[in-house]
């Protein structure tokens, strides 16, 4: 099965689907002009990966921003691995959030209470990074 390697751009996330190793990494802003156009090739691969999946999956969000309408699909590539960890495949989320962002940090926490599925909060000290 194909990855998918799609570069970030100031209104679409970095993002690096990797089947050979069960690394789902989405990193960046994600306000696109159509979130379906760019969402909808990761839900239908999410799908064909279900098939085979790699003895472990961890998908990794660091979004700095997201709009609403892409809220509508990280929920469904959240949906789409509730189902991969439900059938019993080993499955685990990171959601990394600035620090001083607590948006983001009440975001995550409130997709954890949607999906069940392990979610691991991971907080960020910009002047680290």
């Amino acid at each position: 099965m194909e990855s998918i390697v799609i570069s970030g751009t100031t209104k679409t996330p970095e993002v690096n689907f990797d089947s050979a190793t069960g690394k789902l990494d989405i990193s960046g802003r994600s306000i696109p002009e159509n979130s379906y156009q760019f969402y909808e090739p990761l839900l239908s691969w999410l799908d064909q990966y279900a098939n085979a999946p790699f003895k472990q999956t961890l998908l990794t969000f660091k979004l700095d921003y997201f709009n609403t309408s892409s809220s509508m699909y990280i929920l469904g590539i959240l949906k789409k691995l509730e189902k991969l960890h439900l059938a019993g495949n080993k499955t685990e989320v990171k959601w990394y959030y600035d620090s001083d962002d607590e948006d983001m940090l009440q975001t995550g926490e409130d997709l954890k209470q949607i999906v069940k599925l392990p979610i691991d909060m991971v907080e960020i000290d910009q002047e680290e990074a």
